[in-house]
């Protein structure tokens, strides 16, 4: 019976459809929980007890200052002016760390990407305990100087912004670092020798080389301002598209909710594909010898001590947020009132953790539900790498965008869309209503970071020279053994890589949570919240700190499977 099923799947791997039998489910799969959803919430906002009706668009369609069309434009500028200013951050420190040799350099390269330890909420809330009004500086600056009150504070849209370009830069930083490290400095020296100046190198040469990592840092940090929302919560900063969802929703008017969620959507995607067009109109290739680049030491007394100033202000900076939450994650639950250091300390914080079971709770949660959404999303991301790399099939591009269309899409769209597909039952659910149930958390994990394992592991196979597995195959070997024991331990580093990745991500997911959780399955984000509206800092913070230390581990690990790369 074995040899006989072996024939045949043997004869069906051979076969010109067989492309087909292994992308049907995949297919199957984005539509049920990607490309379904999204229509279902269209569908939902422009029904009422009337029948059909767009009297939800009427703010957008009219171009009239309503509050959903004034939180639209409240959302695009910030995302436009978070782009702006995380490619000056970024750009400027790559090109500073890059091409200048100054005291206190190698440490600020290696705090550099700090804030990606950050997950978004916690970072937020560092930031709140770092420069608010009632903030750890303004605080001490007004006792310091005995002034009537604090001299500065953090609110508004500065104060998103602020938040938005510390976390968001490394976007633009490690793109452009990289960019910059394989620039050939003989291009630049050609171009001032035929005249140009300073500024027309810039613009004319360097800029246009770096034109594929600015379109990638733009896309990423423009995606996450869209989606931001609790740095517009936190700051009081309610005329967000986020924020109205979430408003929508909480009182209960789905059918606005929905409305408001497509609008971001269209937004979300038109920037993705107009992105993607501006890098694909030209190409951006050195035809050069690929000299490295040589970094110029700062002799000047003066340049070396403005070097150095900066290097540990820029340090401060990085690490403050850290060594905030974890000295008030040391802190005893509602003592810190109006102090600027909180005046008694604990270790129960964390011996609570694991000790108290209401306490280990979210912790379990997020852990077990981030690993069956990162379980199932190196399923579809393997098999969808596989897919696109070594078979043909029509619809390739279809599959192609319906992947990582979820990637678009902010926390906020994806929970609204999964409430209005799977608040009755369907196919997709199994019969079962999935809201407010457990396994609403683990679907939304899985489609919001399946595009990240999927990019990772494609990224890999397309490393993979074909012939590889090719050569398996004219040796006997059937498709599925091929695969498993040839082509997957190849590209095992770059899934295991996306898979972390989707796994933390998970674990710090906020946005989607707070808006479709349940009593059982409440994750760690949701509580942090929670806590911090109850004033128990000190616990919120260790929490927090719990998910600091698993980021770290996670680059960790990747940042050694990315040295052994490079050492094969």
């Amino acid at each position: 019976m074995a040899a006989k099923w072996h024939d045949r799947w043997q004869r069906l791997s051979a076969s010109p459809y067989f492309a087909y039998v292994l992308v049907a489910p995949l297919a199957v799969v984005l539509w049920g929980y990607v490309v379904q959803p999204m229509l279902a919430t269209f569908l939902t906002s422009i029904r009422d007890d009337s029948g059909i009706t767009l009297r939800y668009y009427e703010g957008f369609l009219s171009f009239r200052m309503t509050t959903q069309m004034e939180a639209l434009l409240t959302t695009l500028g910030i995302s436009v002016l978070s782009v702006i200013t995380c490619a000056v951050v970024g750009v400027g420190m790559a090109f500073l760390l890059n091409r200048f040799e100054f005291p206190g350099r190698r440490l600020l390269e290696s705090l550099a990407l700090v804030p990606m330890a950050l997950p978004p909420l916690i970072g937020v809330y560092a930031f709140m305990f770092l420069y608010s009004s009632s903030g750890i500086i303004p605080r001490a600056i007004k006792v310091l100087f005995d002034l009537p009150q604090v001299p500065f504070a953090l609110k508004g849209l500065t104060g998103v912004l602020v938040v938005h370009t510390f976390t968001m830069y490394p976007y633009f930083y490690t793109a452009a670092a990289a960019a910059l490290a394989g620039f050939d400095p003989s291009l630049e020296e050609a171009a001032l020798n035929l005249g140009a100046r300073r500024w027309q190198v810039w613009t004319r040469v360097i800029l246009p080389m770096l034109t594929p990592a600015l379109v990638s840092g733009s896309l990423l940090t423009f995606m996450v301002s869209m989606a931001s929302y609790t740095a517009p919560l936190i700051f009081g900063v309610d005329r967000t598209m986020t924020m109205q969802i979430a408003i929508a929703r909480t009182n209960g008017n789905l059918p606005l909710a929905s409305a408001e969620a497509t609008i971001l959507s269209v937004v979300s995607i038109a920037f993705l594909i107009l992105m993607r067009w501006y890098q694909n109109r030209r190409t951006y290739r050195s035809l050069s010898k690929g000299v490295s680049v040589h970094r110029t030491e700062v002799k000047s007394p003066v340049g070396r001590i403005l070097a150095m100033v900066g290097a540990v202000l820029g340090t401060l900076v990085l690490i403050l947020p850290i060594i905030t939450l974890a000295l008030i994650s040391l802190s005893k639950d509602g003592t810190w009132t109006v102090q600027v250091l909180p005046p008694k300390y604990t270790l129960e914080n964390y011996v609570n953790l694991f000790n108290d079971p209401r306490a280990w709770r979210p912790i379990k949660n997020s852990l077990q539900m981030s690993g069956i959404a990162t379980a199932g999303s190196i399923v579809l991301g393997v098999a969808a790498a596989y897919a696109l790399n070594r078979l043909k099939f029509t619809g390739k591009s279809l599959l192609d965008m319906a992947v990582m269309l979820p990637w678009a899409l902010p926390g906020t769209v994806v929970g609204i869309n999964l409430i209005a597909a799977f608040n009755q039952p369907s196919a997709f659910s199994f019969g079962q209503v999935l809201v407010g149930t457990f396994w609403i958390l683990p679907l939304a994990y899985f489609v919001r970071f399946s595009p990240l394992v999927f990019r990772s592991s494609n990224a890999a196979l397309a490393q993979l020279d074909p012939s590889v597995e090719e050569a398996a195959r004219s040796l006997g070997a059937g498709w599925w053994y091929a695969f498993r024991r040839v082509t997957f331990p190849l590209m095992f580093r770059g899934v295991l890589a996306g898979a972390l990745l989707a796994f933390v991500q998970g674990v710090g997911e906020f946005v989607a949570s707070v808006l479709i959780y349940t009593a059982r399955n409440q994750p760690i984000s949701v509580e942090i919240n929670n806590l911090m509206y109850s004033f128990k800092f000190g616990t919120a913070a260790a929490y927090g700190m719990l998910q600091i230390l698993l980021i770290l581990l996670v680059l960790f690990i990747s940042r050694r499977l990315d040295q052994r790369e490079n050492l094969a």
